[in-house]
């Protein structure tokens, strides 16, 4: 029923609100113009934006015709966000959402093009805990966990009950099932906004792919040491690199924090693991996937 668009609207912001149903366009578009210039009503999809697949065609679009539409233009990284985002994260695929988000933010690719772009979004309760998992953590400390606390900063603005939204229409079912693990008793609308100083050292948007290629195994097997783990890339000074980083050396996966991780690829840096021919290969492959 529109209630973000609402409410930015009586907060006295210019709103340009994407509208993926044709049903529901005639009464924004009714909204737009009562509002003299306030609002902005476009046919199209947030979450299939930029598609890397398929022919594009309504409401999948391009960020830069968006942004071109909002009239945002791109800002240095280190400066303030240029513009502000509201909305609800589908539940179906609400893991592979997040996944294409976090990538786009570390490769500075799609919306990320035009700086630190922030989201405030209604995620499931669940994904949240997982997002703000701590080390040590069995069900909530994953790789996903890691690439967000690094590249965001996380707050949690409200979290609302799942009864005051439209379930399923069958059965009355959750979108997302409760867990016995982690809560699922609420949406949370939590606000990511990208970290300035994510590209500092080492880690730039060119070599960013490898580094989340990383991160994600490091922790396919979160209970694997990771020396173990780098030892696997072939790696000859795995201890004296931990030593030097004072990374215990019997250290599990899932009890790296995630600044160590990237401590860890900075020193990486020089090695010749970077220079192997299948590391490159599998990294394209798994971006790939992630990107379907």
């Amino acid at each position: 029923p529109g209630v973000l668009t609402r409410t930015l609207l009586n907060a006295g912001v210019r709103v340009v609100a994407l509208e993926s149903n044709p049903a529901f366009l005639p009464n924004l578009q009714s909204l737009e113009n009562s509002l003299d210039g306030q609002l902005k009503v476009i046919y199209g999809d947030f979450y299939r934006l930029d598609p890397l697949t398929g022919t594009l065609k309504p409401p999948a679009m391009r960020s830069e015709k968006l942004f071109e539409t909002m009239g945002v233009e791109a800002v240095p990284w280190r400066a303030d966000s240029p513009v502000k985002i509201f909305g609800i994260f589908p539940q179906s695929k609400e893991r592979l959402r997040l996944w294409r988000h976090l990538l786009a933010l570390y490769e500075c690719s799609s919306i990320y093009r035009y700086g630190r772009v922030e989201l405030n979004i209604f995620i499931s309760e669940k994904e949240y805990k997982v997002l703000t998992g701590k080390p040590g953590n069995a069900s909530a400390y994953q790789a996903i966990t890691v690439l967000c606390q690094l590249g965001c900063e996380i707050e949690l603005l409200h979290m609302e009950p799942w009864s005051s939204f439209l379930t399923n229409l069958k059965n009355g079912g959750l979108a997302i099932p409760k867990s016995m693990r982690l809560p699922n008793d609420h949406l949370c609308l939590v606000r990511l906004t990208p970290q300035q100083n994510l590209f500092t050292g080492g880690l730039t948007p060119t070599n960013s792919p490898i580094f989340t290629f990383m991160v994600k195994q490091y922790l396919a097997k979160p209970k694997s040491r990771l020396i173990d783990r780098l030892n696997s890339w072939s790696l000859d000074n795995s201890s004296q690199l931990l030593r030097e980083l004072e990374i215990p050396e019997n250290a599990q996966t899932r009890n790296v924090y995630p600044e160590d991780y990237k401590r860890l690829f900075e020193a990486l840096q020089n090695s010749n693991v970077f220079t192997e021919t299948w590391w490159h290969d599998e990294v394209f492959e798994n971006i790939r996937n992630i990107n379907l």
